[in-house]
């Protein structure tokens, strides 16, 4: 057979080769194969076609990017839509503009007894001859009597309170509070009415910084972006005091008279204003070395001194020698690693500082203890309303655990107390906590009834036991 020369494995593999590939001629794969390959490359789909529907000449076309229409971003196709913004909240003028609320052509009989309630405080003159700062033990049971009530709670403004400003008047609790829409808000806490808050629009943008002058309270001086304007309620406007491209963050009055004050911007950079100068300009802009400046403060006692905030600097400058370029501090506050929200004096002798850093750190720091600093250390805690059991730690007596608060929050002082300050809380239930210079927790404001949101931004009366917080929907709440 041709293989006999083969070994018997090798003649039985040949022959099952043999074999398997007889069976697989007898299926005829392959030609099923070429078979079905012919049909599938001859197929054709066969879908119903819809009829496409008539365009309507007379609908209303749909809006469609000018991608898809490949038109050039700079061609306008069609005509912007107004804004709904821009009608609710026009752009205010340069210049006066006058005391009206918003969504009144003139004054109203409220409006009227509101500004005419300011306007009678503010003819009495306070007695602070006999002003002393009171002891502990009676300046926290003044704080145990504070009680905030469902009445004592009112949107003021539209949106989240950035300022705020309260009349020194001992007979009427009146307060002032700006937003980040350039609105002031007046609100006569003492009527006890609905009628007792107006909405009043000197800004455009939002007002970071108001005070009532301290000569002569029946002015009111806000702070916005890009002006800072005098509410006179005996002339009922607000007059406009220095305007400027720059973004104004803070101010504070650098005399008694509040006559000049220093100016901050955010781009770090301080300017001296004088309000008897005619003109909307400033009288010295100085590049005090600071990337950003939040906020500054004048000294209460030595009024050359001011304290500005930044990025992560605290300095000390005085202002008989500021100049356009080359300022040094006379002193620098140490220590903060991050952004820091706000820094102030105590205010009577101005030996402290309170700031409030974005490391989530409180410090103190005490002149008359050689710049030793006091750490407040924000930390979470349980929901527990019982906070006055906190109490500093026995290894580092500098230290102690508070609850968490937002970057943004500021620490102020009690302006009859020197030793203490206030800072709103994230914690449960929403409070406002009072603090030593020492780092004790004095006391805690809070109703679980009436306080259900973070006051970040408080202001304490100067002469009564009154205490304002407000929150980032506009409400205020008045202990």
């Amino acid at each position: 057979d041709g293989h006999s020369h083969l070994s018997a494995y090798e003649r039985k593999r040949l022959k099952n080769i043999t074999e398997n590939a007889k069976f697989f001629a007898a299926l005829k794969l392959h030609e099923v194969s070429a078979r079905l390959n012919q049909i599938a490359t001859k197929r054709q789909p066969h879908g119903t076609k819809r009829p496409k529907p008539k365009k309507v000449e007379d609908e209303t076309a749909r809006r469609r990017s000018m991608r898809l229409l490949r038109v050039e971003p700079s061609i306008p196709v069609t005509e912007t839509p107004a804004q709904p913004g821009a009608e609710e909240y026009p752009q205010v003028p340069a210049g006066p503009v006058p005391m009206i609320p918003e969504d009144q052509v003139e004054h109203s009989k409220r409006t009227e007894a509101l500004l005419n309630t300011w306007m009678r405080i503010s003819e009495l003159k306070a007695d602070d001859a006999n002003r002393c700062t009171p002891d502990m033990e009676r300046y926290q049971e003044s704080l145990s009597s504070m009680v905030l009530s469902e009445e004592n709670v009112r949107k003021v403004v539209k949106s989240r309170v950035c300022s705020m400003a309260i009349h020194p008047s001992e007979s009427t609790i009146l307060v002032a509070a700006g937003d980040k829409w350039g609105h002031v808000g007046l609100w006569n806490v003492s009527c006890g009415s609905e009628e007792g808050a107006h909405i009043f629009i000197p800004h455009n943008l939002q007002v970071s910084c108001m005070h009532f002058s301290p000569c002569n309270p029946a002015h009111l001086l806000s702070l916005s972006t890009d002006s800072l304007r005098c509410g006179d309620v005996t002339r009922a406007v607000f007059d406009e005091i220095c305007r400027s491209e720059e973004n104004f963050s803070s101010f504070d009055f650098l005399e008694d008279n509040a006559s000049t004050a220093i100016v901050g911007h955010w781009d770090g950079a301080v300017a001296v204003v004088d309000r008897r100068t005619p003109g909307v300009s400033f009288e010295l802009s100085a590049d005090i070395g600071l990337k950003k400046t939040r906020t500054v403060h004048v000294h209460p006692v030595n009024k050359q001194y001011f304290l500005a905030a930044g990025l992560m600097d605290v300095c000390i400058f005085d202002v008989r020698y500021l100049k356009p370029k080359g300022n040094q501090p006379v002193s620098s506050l140490t220590g903060h690693t991050k952004s820091v929200a706000s820094a102030y004096f105590s205010p009577v002798t101005g030996s402290r500082v309170v700031t409030v850093c974005a490391d989530d750190k409180l410090r103190m720091f005490n002149r008359e203890q050689s710049n030793t600093q006091v750490l407040l250390i924000f930390k979470k805690q349980p929901k527990n309303p019982q906070t006055k059991n906190l109490k500093p730690t026995k290894q580092k007596p500098a230290k102690t655990c508070l609850m968490s608060t937002q970057s943004a929050q500021k620490a102020i002082w009690d302006p009859k107390q020197e030793h203490c300050f206030l800072v709103g809380s994230m914690a449960q239930p929403r409070q406002i906590n009072v603090f030593q210079d020492t780092g004790k927790l004095l006391h805690s404001f809070y109703n679980l009834d009436c306080l259900s949101s973070v006051c970040s931004i408080n202001v304490v009366h100067p002469r009564r036991n009154v205490l304002v917080g407000g929150n980032s929907s506009g409400r205020l709440h008045v202990f």
